[in-house]
């Protein structure tokens, strides 16, 4: 992740200890963090949206865990010190026993967030979220009105998830948008930096599409067009910033944001050189899958990020997550954790290795059945990538 606020402001941020190193708790090194866990607890949504990475459905599927199961998993993980879990899906509300899950979880002392549609929370849902003690909740949202509802598959998706924000924001529960960059998305820019302005939304999270499950289907951005929603946004965060709106704002999955956000800083050395310290402290993809994030799906397979589900390092039915973690017999494992990376093609000549890590990873996994190949999605030119 990449904190535009922290970054181009200077503002402190709730995660600054894990992700630039600065304040109580932090690690010595983001090579030494424990993994975010996200955990998809359930496959079954009730929309069906053309990008779900887990191409999930209104329907059950057999083989999900069992409380008994469940329990373990929060046991082992709260064992493990990992400094987060992420409650996602399908759509993780509708698993049969999501508050009892959460309220254990709690109990065990874990700090817990969700990622939902937001349409299934109510009034007494979000009062629920607040009394269990979520630090987050990330409502997800592909455009304003009927954009969102033709992303989502369903029609008053959007009102819904409208309607979500409003009832965490009653309840003083923290809550923020979580937003995936595609076509559909960036000709509505405009509108939704508005819409996250008007409804006072307190985080917000950018996307960079990863083909995964049913967003295999969807093509990536070209370059400029990224550039362009990535301006307007670093634009926006700024221009709130003045106003004195330090609103949290990050973008995620593509770690050249950090070199990108750079240049802009280039003829601010103040800014610059405090950005670039904190970028080279995170290290970018170097710490992000199979170090910093890693994920259990609802199978209850272990893999190296929630996008990776091609990969495989084990089954917390057999074995707990806090062993799986620490093997040292998978390649690709092994290789996530290697300085340098033994990246290729653009990444392995690129100037910016150490800032970004050389991408996500998953990507150059999922178009060329290779991890090492460069990250297909990178959108900075040859120029500014050469030593």
């Amino acid at each position: 992740m990449i904190n535009l606020t922290r970054l181009l402001c200077g503002v402190a941020q709730p995660a600054d200890a894990l992700r630039y190193g600065m304040g109580h708790g932090a690690p010595a090194s983001a090579a030494q963090r424990r993994p975010i866990v996200v955990w998809n607890i359930t496959r079954r949504c009730n929309l069906k949206c053309v990008h779900c990475y887990s191409d999930s459905d209104a329907h059950d599927y057999p083989g999900e865990l069992t409380w008994a199961q469940s329990n373990a998993v929060i046991d082992d993980l709260a064992a493990f010190g990992v400094p987060g879990l992420l409650l996602s899906g399908g759509e993780p509300l509708i698993h049969p026993r999501f508050f009892d899950l959460a309220r254990y979880a709690r109990e065990k002392g874990l700090r817990l967030t969700i990622s939902t549609n937001g349409t299934l929370i109510t009034a007494d849902v979000a009062a629920q979220l607040r009394e269990i003690g979520f630090a987050y909740v990330g409502i997800s949202l592909d455009g304003i009105g009927e954009t969102h509802d033709r992303f989502r598959g369903r029609p008053g998706a959007f009102q819904k998830a409208v309607a979500a924000f409003h009832h965490c924001r009653a309840v003083d529960q923290k809550a923020g948008l979580r937003l995936t960059l595609t076509r559909h998305t960036v000709t509505d820019i405009d509108r939704i930096l508005d819409f996250i302005e008007a409804e006072e939304i307190q985080r917000v999270c950018f996307y960079h599409l990863v083909y995964s499950g049913r967003g295999i289907n969807l093509s990536l951005l070209e370059p400029g067009e990224i550039r362009t929603a990535l301006d307007k946004i670093m634009d926006r965060v700024e221009a709130w910033h003045a106003a004195g709106l330090d609103r949290e704002v990050l973008t995620v999955d593509q770690p050249a944001d950090g070199p990108y956000l750079l240049q802009r800083l280039a003829c601010d050395p103040e800014r610059y050189t405090r950005a670039l310290e904190l970028i080279r402290w995170n290290g970018g993809g170097n710490h992000g899958s199979g170090v910093g994030i890693g994920n259990i799906d609802t199978q209850g397979n272990v893999h190296p990020d929630q996008f990776w589900q091609g990969h495989t390092l084990g089954n917390v039915k057999a074995r707990p997550f806090s062993e799986i973690w620490s093997r040292e017999d998978d390649p690709v494992l092994n290789g996530l954790r290697t300085r340098p990376r033994p990246v290729g093609g653009r990444c392995a000549g690129c100037k910016h290795l150490d800032l970004c890590g050389g991408g996500f990873r998953v990507r150059a996994w999922q178009r060329f059945c290779d991890p090492w190949r460069e990250d297909p999605g990178c959108y900075l030119s040859d120029a500014e990538i050469v030593k």
